[in-house]
């Protein structure tokens, strides 16, 4: 991967170039009934690591470490043949079910009220999706009633008898999954999906006006139905909802590092085209809502494949794509969430699919846990980027792509917090040869020190964790610089995420 002869780079910051506020939803997860997610992974009753609910305790303290504000639950594909009513009341009289969607068996022993509880322990907030396949618009009205309405009707009463008297106050909620896809239960086409979200939507917030709804975007840049499924669909729905969803998943099936790591140009296109879309609608409907987009579906999924990895042969917890993660999956995950906050004028919510064992960021055994390289880039944008995203100017070489042609050798993003008096800048070192010198010049006000420098790197871009040897690719602490004259120089190895951690 040749690169322009300079080795030296210059980012500048400046604290008045405010893109937007950072929604803290960009830090989300997504936990699906399928394979190892729920059953083996959250939920582990068998594990010498459960607690008295079932939950497995390493997976809980990995979870609060990345800090997911928001929980998408319970699908995904699974969601548009899921009966909510199997996963409540006691769990001896809970049905077992076939999943159409995963070819699994479904025992329903983990359902609403327990992920409710597993939200509250981690301490994020619950997403749930409604059924727009098999699925009626009374069920899914049915659905809030169940989980945020008083006692004293019939729906609120249930689930009072099963032990949860007070409302579970869910904010967000899905209007389905993927229903432009060929492959989903009850899949429709853009007019007939467009018309069922907006009635159940109307219904929805019937029983809970302050509900935030989402509504279903295109599952992919590559739909041949994309953008004008979601044109339509917004054009139906405008008024009713609150976000709009787009689905991708990375891959680097022809084995091209340099491309796979210039993916931030198909990312951003994405958004662009939608943010498009969002301006065309609102103005055709004369409307002075606003409706953002939610990134509800995003990871690297391209190892386990579509043919052999999803069809469960009719098991119950069957092993099912558990992606094993390397360190080009790590940088463009780090790259992902860059582009989260270049775009976070319109990008209010993400969601990392999934979060345990499928396509996850945490792998578990019986009696083991362990944190894959996506866990790292994750885990210090969660905990670092809060306040408002900066429009960061940056002067790096650039380096030549099969794909997407010449791109920069650095991608960078910052973050800016006045509150915390923290600030934060996420580069990535795109080259897999070239050490890069980076000069960071803060043009209005410098930070009074950089606390510590985070760096997750390697020379292998195929290096991947493993329980024997978890620690090939982790986030580590390097000396951080001194700031001179509003400026400070790092070096950035190849193939790395640098996270330049600074106090006001």
């Amino acid at each position: 991967m040749p690169v322009s002869s300079s080795t030296t780079a210059k980012v500048y910051l400046d604290s008045n170039r405010v893109i937007s506020p950072i929604s803290p939803l960009l830090f989300s997860g997504f936990a699906e009934h399928m394979g190892r997610a729920i059953y083996e992974g959250i939920y582990e009753p068998a594990s010498p690591h459960a607690d008295a609910r079932g939950f497995r305790r390493d997976v809980l303290a990995a979870l609060k470490e990345l800090n997911f504000r928001a929980m998408r639950y319970p699908g995904g594909n699974f969601l548009s043949g899921y009966r909510w009513q199997d996963g409540v009341g006691p769990r001896d009289q809970r049905p077992q079910r076939r999943d159409l969607a995963w070819q699994s068996i479904e025992s329903n022993q983990f359902g609403t009220n327990e992920f409710i509880e597993f939200c509250k322990e981690i301490n994020t907030e619950p997403m749930l999706g409604v059924n727009m396949g098999t699925g009626s618009i009374q069920d899914a009205a049915n659905l809030v009633e169940y989980c945020n309405a008083p006692v004293g009707t019939q729906y609120a009463d249930l689930r009072a008898s099963h032990g949860y008297r007070d409302p579970h106050n869910v904010k967000y909620w899905c209007l389905g999954n993927e229903m432009d896809g060929s492959w989903q239960i009850g899949h429709l086409e853009a007019e007939e999906y467009g018309r069922k979200a907006r009635e159940a939507a109307k219904m929805m917030r019937w029983h809970d006006p302050a509900a935030q709804l989402v509504l279903c975007g295109s599952s992919s840049s590559e739909m041949a139905t994309f953008p004008e499924w979601d044109r339509v669909v917004l054009e139906h729905c405008w008024d009713q909802v609150d976000y709009h969803s787009l689905h991708f998943y990375a891959n680097n099936h022809r084995n091209d590092t340099a491309s796979y790591l210039a993916y931030t140009a198909e990312f951003e296109h994405f958004v662009d085209t939608l943010s498009g879309i969002l301006r065309y609608v609102k103005a055709k409907n004369r409307s002075k809502h606003d409706v953002y987009l939610s990134w509800d579906e995003w990871n690297v999924w391209y190892k386990a494949t579509l043919t052999k990895d999803t069809q469960g042969e009719w098991k119950t917890a069957p092993h099912l794509i558990e992606e094993v993660y390397n360190l080009e999956d790590a940088l463009v995950v780090a790259q992902w969430m860059n582009v989260f906050l270049r775009k976070s004028d319109v990008l209010k919510i993400a969601c990392l699919a999934q979060i345990v064992n499928v396509i996850a960021p945490i792998l578990t055994t019986t009696n083991a846990m362990l944190k894959q390289s996506i866990y790292y880039p994750f885990m210090l944008f969660s905990r670092l980027a809060s306040g408002t995203a900066l429009d960061v100017a940056v002067k790096a070489p650039m380096y030549q792509t099969t794909k997407y042609g010449d791109m920069p050798v650095l991608d960078v993003s910052a973050s800016y917090d006045e509150a915390k008096g923290a600030m934060a800048v996420f580069i990535v070192n795109r080259s897999q040869t070239e050490s890069m010198s980076v000069e960071l010049n803060w043009q209005d006000r410098a930070p009074s020190m950089i606390n510590c420098l985070h760096q997750l790197s390697g020379s292998d871009p195929k290096a991947a964790n493993t329980f024997e040897n978890p620690n090939q690719v982790v986030a580590v602490e390097v000396p951080a610089p001194t700031i001179s004259d509003k400026a400070a120089t790092i070096s950035v190895p190849p193939l790395s995420f640098t996270v330049v951690e600074a106090q006001l």
